[in-house]
This record gives structure tokens, C-alpha cells and sequence, in this order.
């Protein structure tokens, strides 16, 4: 007797819990991409600081300050892609969870709703 009354509350409750788990699986998932975008945005950028700041090191002249001057707008021109690429992921990655999130609201609602 015990048993049954064990086992329908435990279906229950598991029932009674799955959008939580769906939840929290997606926005840990949500968490984990945005965790490695950022990771590597801060990996390049940290990169193209450290480029430049080489590329400062070595001016030694007029001619090396010239040719440095030049290669400023290339950086600047790769930092704006960059930071153009990572802002399109970004959207993207919004725009999944978004979606994803919707999906889950309207599964729930179907469920929840009597037949």
C-alpha cells in the first residue's frame, strides 16, 4: 500500500517538476554558449591588444612610426569585424534561447491545459 502511494507521488512530483528541469537545463545550456563567446571574444581581443601594444614597442623611427601608422587602420578594421562578427553571434545565440524558450512555454501550456 505504502509502495503505491510512494511510487504515484513520486510520478507525480516528477511530473509536477519536468518544466523546471526543461527550464533550468536550457538557460544552463543559454549560459554555457554565452560563457564561451565571451571566452573567446576576450582571447582575441586580448591578442589584438597585445599585437598592438608589440607593434608600439618597436617604433623606433619616422619610417617604423609611418608603417605603424598604416598597420592602425588594418587593426581597426579587423577589431570593428570582430566585434561585428561576436555582436551577430551574440543575436543568434539571444535568438535561440528565445525561440527555444517559447517552445518550452507553449509545450507547458498544452499540458497544462485539460483535454
Amino acid at each position: 500500500m505504502y509502495t503505491d502511494m510512494f511510487k504515484a507521488f513520486s510520478e507525480q512530483t516528477e511530473k509536477t517538476l519536468a518544466p523546471y528541469v526543461k527550464f533550468n537545463k536550457l538557460v544552463a545550456k543559454n549560459v554555457e554558449t554565452l560563457t564561451e563567446l565571451q571566452l573567446s571574444a576576450v582571447k582575441t581581443y586580448s591578442e589584438m591588444g597585445l599585437a598592438q601594444v608589440k607593434a608600439a614597442s618597436e617604433v623606433t623611427d619616422v619610417t617604423s612610426m609611418t608603417a605603424y601608422s598604416s598597420q592602425q587602420l588594418a587593426a581597426l578594421t579587423k577589431l570593428s569585424q570582430q566585434m561585428m562578427d561576436d555582436s551577430t553571434k551574440l543575436q543568434s545565440i539571444a535568438k535561440e534561447f528565445k525561440e527555444d524558450l517559447e517552445q518550452l512555454t507553449t509545450e507547458n501550456l498544452k499540458a497544462a491545459q485539460p483535454a
